[in-house]
């Protein structure tokens, strides 16, 4: 009898000390698997939530694989000196990438450094085989190979559906105070060549040392898209692109430390400014463009709301400029003359602002391209008019001082670029032109966004 309960009263301790020790190690936090990516996909890879992928070297999904990436994932790339060896992810023509990121759990592409700093890699890089202007198209600042050309004859080419993302400290392949002019390499997020059977919503370009967004060629259109802090153009233009973006958003703190302009928009046709077509023409409603207001009056320093340029077209209606020293908008020679003849380009029903008032239009006077100057003749064909019928069409407005848009919050830290009673930019949008007929969300307000917020939230990140 002793024996047995003895048996009994050790059972019981054994059990107790067996469930308390399955507490401790419930309670222990678990160090998530590490995987690499390196070298080629070539076949079909899904990555897995629980997993911490690193980056490493310049990675290509190719042989029409498809690379699909879930909720939540974080993928950081290895930060590598030499730039022809730095780090990125590359969508060869004819592979796709799947991004199912979501508003509480974005994908995020970011630096694996300790201290991120932009820079740190190139950036996510999507190739298509939708029409450009340029035969024997290759990713700028790469070596030529089959993995990196792009273009061709399809515009509803696929290149997979890319929502609710994230991508930090990118533009590795870019010196500082580089000349852009002769080579703007790939940086941030590029699409190239990329046709119009792609998605792309919500995505989020920040701290990169060069572009934040480049479209390069293609058609492919997208919607929610907030570029911040970047060093070089927010959103860049050229080679016969001719899309439709809705929804977008270019902001930073303070003037570009990398580049001599550093622009919220910048297009071109291509670097001679030829007749090569397509000819590069995006169509753009609801863009909110938001510079360094009030820190710099200094005119040497050259960078632009929009900078439209060398033979290229434009379309850009419904949107908002404002806090650039040198001007809102700005021509040159080559593209002047196509806006004020409606030569295949328009800019109607905006709100333009300059820190100063005059210099809201501008205009490229050297040959050089460092001689800005104020524009009469744009400002007269935009706004105020001797011409009745132009006055009638265009409807831009010039507000000053650029606290009239009235945001809710243009300071640096978690801006909110919400209008408040009162802005004119709640009211005044026009969608009624063929170019708006299929794609656009027809809203009432100007800039993008009206009442609801959509740049905050976890998907967001304002550092």
């Amino acid at each position: 009898m002793k024996k047995l309960l003895f048996l009994n009263l050790a059972c019981l301790v054994l059990l107790f000390a067996c469930k308390k020790d399955d507490s401790i190690i419930d309670n222990e936090p678990q160090t998530p698997v590490t995987q690499t990516l390196s070298g080629s996909i070539s076949e079909n890879m899904t990555l897995k939530a629980d997993v911490r992928y690193l980056l490493k070297g310049q990675v290509y999904v190719k042989n029409n694989a498809t690379l699909t990436i879930p909720a939540g994932v974080t993928i950081e790339a290895e930060k590598i000196d030499g730039a022809a060896e730095k780090s990125a992810l590359i969508v060869s023509k004819g592979a796709k990438l799947v991004v199912n990121g979501t508003a509480d759990l974005p994908v995020v592409f970011t630096s694996a450094a300790a201290s991120k700093a932009p820079g740190d890699w190139i950036g996510i890089i999507v190739l298509g085989k939708a029409p450009t202007n340029l035969s024997g198209a290759h990713i700028m600042g790469l070596a030529a190979s089959t993995d990196t050309e792009f273009g061709g004859d399809v515009p509803d080419d696929n290149s997979g559906s890319i929502q609710y993302a994230r991508i930090e400290y990118t533009g590795g392949l870019n010196a500082e105070m580089e000349e852009e002019w002769e080579l703007d390499k790939a940086s941030g997020f590029s699409l190239m060549g990329v046709g119009s059977a792609t998605k792309v919503e919500h995505v989020m370009v920040s701290n990169s040392r060069d572009d934040g967004f480049q479209f390069v060629g293609g058609n492919v259109n997208a919607k929610y898209l907030l570029a911040y802090n970047d060093g070089d153009d927010d959103f860049d233009f050229d080679r016969g692109y001719t899309g439709k973006l809705q929804f977008l958003v270019a902001y930073r703190t303070g003037n570009s430390s990398t580049v001599i302009r550093g622009n919220g928009m910048e297009s071109l046709n291509d670097k001679g400014a030829s007749e090569a077509q397509p000819y590069t023409r995006p169509v753009i409603s609801n863009m909110t463009i938001l510079g360094p207001a009030g820190i710099s009056t200094d005119l040497t320093n050259q960078s632009q709301g929009i900078y439209i340029r060398r033979n290229t077209r434009f379309v850009i209606r419904n949107s908002v400029i404002a806090g650039y020293t040198n001007g809102g908008l700005m021509m040159c020679p080559k593209t002047k003359p196509l806006l004020v003849n409606n030569l295949g380009s328009q800019f109607k029903f905006n709100i333009v602002n300059a820190d100063v008032p005059e210099r809201a239009f501008t205009y490229d006077d050297g040959p050089t391209g460092i001689v800005i100057v104020p524009d009469p003749v744009v400002a007269r064909y935009a706004t105020e008019s001797t011409n009745i019928e132009k006055e009638a069409v265009n409807r831009n407005a010039i507000v000053d001082p650029i606290t009239e848009l009235k945001f809710q919050n243009i300071a640096p830290s978690v801006p909110n670029l919400t209008p408040m009673a009162g802005s004119a930019a709640l009211t005044g949008s026009d969608f009624a032109d063929n170019e708006y007929a299929a794609f656009f969300t027809n809203v009432t307000f100007r800039g993008a966004i009206g009442t609801e917020n959509w740049t905050i939230g976890k998907w967001t990140n304002w550092r």
